[in-house]
């Protein structure tokens, strides 16, 4: 997933990138390292994330006779604190980026193209190696890649008499049908922030809507969907501030049948042994069209320093916290999908019941891979977008003037 940003924000930090990159990157490390010691910068505050990241760091540093270190932040403040590293010239050997995020210190000039530090991208399927480039060229290793998928209660529906929905139509049917008291036939988020936008670009995608043009019929349509789903009373009216986490704690809760999430969900759905859930693609506007959701996950970048020596060394860390064997045990441990196919094809047998959601991966496509830096723009349109319509307004008219805001950045 990616993080939110405020309009005037993400403007600001496009800039400071570039001024403050650039000063770090041709001026070199302001700061003497030890030849040992190499630092990683991510996102990994929750105790077991940093724990398997400690434990992948510690293997690949003994195999390389070198010490790994983290440091970790959360994931709102990685851009921010690499940006201050970057000033202060002590920028980390890695920095494990927001896929979303990373094209704005590439632009800056502030990451090393990892062909050239040998790393290869055989065995990446094309997209996944899309979500870790800007403007052609390889800044961002992927160890592990999520998007989105419709999970169900089994129980629910089997006693509905209902198969689980495959398209559009069956998804609004089987939603109304689902819904009864306190219990909501779907649960999503379309909260004003990024979890909203990832939750609507499977909707848009998948009918043919483009990024670059919000106010196209193909996009308004899908507005329009969630639109429906909201009028039939499927949907509860708090959709419009759930987060995705929200989204779950109500389908857990057993008040949403049906629900749009993540594999980040499982290791909390699977605490409740009472809650029987399978997991299944998202519907699509017309039976056999493609289900495209979003790619969501984090790459390992190496900064550029000016210290080559170092920058080589970085190369080798990442290509071993992306090795086969690294990314299946990762992703055996965070319910992710491998972004390298034989590691992949090794996780769909260990975990079939997310036979659906490895499908869903290989369709999907990354944010920024048409908008580069310019996706946050888009995405903050989208958000304000969503409450407008969904409070009320029309979807045309929401989305006029979510393009209007993207193109001016306003």
């Amino acid at each position: 997933m990616s993080k939110r940003f405020n309009t005037s924000f993400s403007t600001r930090i496009v800039a400071a990138a570039c001024v403050l990159v650039a000063s770090a990157t041709l001026t070199g490390c302001g700061q003497d390292r030890d030849d040992g010691v190499y630092t990683v910068l991510n996102s990994s505050t929750d105790e077991t994330y940093h724990r398997w990241d400690a434990e992948a760091m510690a293997r690949c540093g003994k195999r390389l006779g070198i010490t790994i270190e983290q440091q970790s932040v959360p994931a709102a403040q990685v851009m921010t604190k690499a940006l201050r590293m970057a000033s202060s010239k002590s920028l980390p050997d890695i920095v494990q980026f927001d896929a979303s995020e990373m094209p704005t210190f590439a632009e800056a000039g502030g990451l090393i193209d990892l062909r050239t530090l040998g790393l290869s991208t055989r065995d990446i399927p094309r997209g996944i190696v899309d979500f870790g480039s800007y403007k052609g060229t390889y800044y961002g290793a992927a160890r592990s890649v999520n998007t989105l998928a419709l999970f169900y209660n089994k129980d629910v529906l089997r006693q509905a008499g209902l198969p689980v929905p495959t398209t559009w139509d069956e998804l609004r049917a089987s939603a109304k049908k689902l819904t009864r008291g306190k219990r909501y036939g779907l649960a999503l988020s379309a909260g004003g922030a990024e979890d909203g936008v990832f939750q609507f670009l499977p909707f848009m995608w998948s009918n043919g809507g483009d990024e670059r043009r919000l106010d196209g019929p193909r996009v308004v349509q899908a507005l329009d969907f969630w639109k429906s789903l909201l009028k039939d009373g499927s949907l509860s009216k708090s959709t419009v501030s759930w987060t995705q986490a929200d989204v779950n704690d109500q389908f857990m809760a057993g008040n949403a049948a049906m629900m749009i999430n993540g594999p980040w969900q499982v290791e909390t759905l699977n605490t409740d042994k009472s809650l029987h859930w399978g997991i299944a693609r998202i519907p699509v506007p017309r039976a056999g069209a493609a289900s495209v959701g979003p790619l969501g996950g984090a790459v390992l970048t190496v900064p550029n320093t000016g210290d080559a020596a170092r920058e080589r060394m970085a190369g080798r860390i990442v290509a071993c916290l992306s090795s086969e064997q690294e990314q299946l045990t990762y992703a055996l441990n965070s319910w992710m999908v491998p972004a390298n196919e034989k590691a992949a094809a090794v996780w769909r047998k260990r975990v079939p019941e997310l036979q659906a959601l490895a499908g869903q991966v290989a369709a999907a496509r990354s944010r920024t891979a048409e908008l580069g830096a310019g996706w946050s723009s888009v995405s903050l349109a989208l958000q304000s977008a969503f409450q407008s319509a969904l409070t009320g307004q029309s979807s045309q008219a929401a989305l006029k003037r979510a393009q209007q805001r993207a193109t001016s950045g306003n």
